[in-house]
């Protein structure tokens, strides 16, 4: 008899545990009569913001734009101009670098520190230029970047500090969460993150009045008053609906967290010594992971996967091609960066989520095992 399959990410599950509280959410919205920039989203913004230790959250149609609506209000405020550099990780997923170049900017890519994947801040200086105006930090994985480093740097040459936290809700470093580790922070919540909704979603941090206030016209087709548009602005606003599941999910997410981090320290302990060639995730000393993928490297990373599929174990690759070899990006193919490249040919991520249970944990233990032999 053929095994169930361990799903990467079982998102029915995940929100069959809360059910009840999104039914009763949906039926406020309905009842309210009212489905964009109302009393659920300025609620969500407020209880957002508190979580994240920042004074302003803004509410958008997702973490693409919540990046890009960052960098056009730092240009409407004359921080950026046209044609300004921003430094972002080669290692990360192209909706970093799409943010930047949407915004009429030039991305630079650093390669990432070899033991976290993470922006390497000792690459960082020599990527400066007079044209750099910003560093974009990605927390990728669910782990901060070393932000003391980075922010040391931004200091140093008057830069901003943007932060990529779609894949780190309620990620901390050195106590602090991500979100107010920069000068600004991009969230996302698509279904599949840590704080997801059930349809697209993101939300801009910051604790900069001035850009929080650009941010709230811009994503409002650049209007303060209805008709009066201050700012060439575009329509990209979280609806009711999304705003008021994401309450729900919000008052959850720590426990969520929790359960992660237990299947993560599950896989931790019981597979570090599977294979001399497999490469399990390093946690830095300075925070606390939230877990959002657990990624494993390993040189026969396609056999591997497919070896696990045989076993009913789905796995999903982040991300099978560089940034810098999309199609997309002709004017990035001559970049050489080596170990980004290496990263996205070894990269695997097993299931992770917090509705795992022990059963299906071990088993993915017992297949990594035998995939290894």
């Amino acid at each position: 008899m053929e095994k169930e399959l361990v799903k990467f990410l079982d998102l029915k599950a995940v929100n069959e545990a809360y059910r009840l509280e999104i039914d009763e959410a949906i039926q406020r919205v309905l009842d309210s009569g009212w489905y964009l920039l109302g009393e659920e989203g300025v609620a969500f913004e407020e209880e957002f913001a508190e979580y994240c230790q920042s004074k302003h959250c803004l509410g958008v149609a997702s973490g693409l734009d919540a990046l890009i609506l960052i960098l056009m209000g730092y240009r409407e405020l004359g921080v950026i101009e046209e044609g300004d550099e921003i430094i972002v990780p080669a290692n990360t997923y192209v909706a970093s670098i799409l943010a930047i170049s949407r915004s009429g900017l030039i991305p630079i890519l650093v390669e990432p520190d070899e033991q976290t994947y993470n922006i390497d801040p000792a690459l960082i200086e020599e990527a400066i230029t007079e044209r750099t105006k910003a560093i974009m930090a990605v927390h990728l994985y669910g782990q901060c970047a070393d932000m003391d480093s980075i922010n040391d740097l931004a200091r140093k040459y008057d830069l901003k500090v943007i932060e990529d936290a779609a894949q780190a809700h309620g990620a901390t470093y050195k106590g602090r969460r991500a979100g107010s580790l920069g000068d600004a922070a991009g969230f996302s919540f698509y279904p599949g993150k840590n704080l997801g909704a059930l349809g697209d979603g993101g939300a801009v941090i910051t604790s900069n009045k001035v850009l929080a206030d650009a941010v709230t016209a811009l994503r409002n087709y650049g209007s303060f008053e209805k008709y009066f548009n201050r700012y060439k602005g575009m329509n990209s606003r979280l609806d009711e609906l999304q705003a008021a599941i994401l309450r729900v999910k919000l008052k959850n997410l720590d426990a969520d967290t929790d359960k992660r981090r237990q299947v993560a320290e599950s896989y931790l302990v019981n597979i570090k010594s599977a294979s001399s060639d497999l490469t399990l995730p390093y946690i830095a000393d300075y925070g606390k992971h939230v877990w959002h993928l657990f990624v494993i490297r390993h040189p026969n990373r396609d056999l591997i996967a497919a070896r696990l599929a045989e076993q009913g174990i789905q796995t999903v690759i982040h991300y099978p091609i560089p940034p810098h070899r999309q199609e997309g990006y002709p004017e990035l193919h001559n970049l050489s960066l080596p170990l980004t490249e290496i990263l996205h040919q070894e990269v695997l991520s097993l299931p992770i989520s917090p509705t795992m249970d022990h059963v299906s944990i071990q088993r993915v233990i017992e297949a990594i095992k035998k995939s290894l032999v």
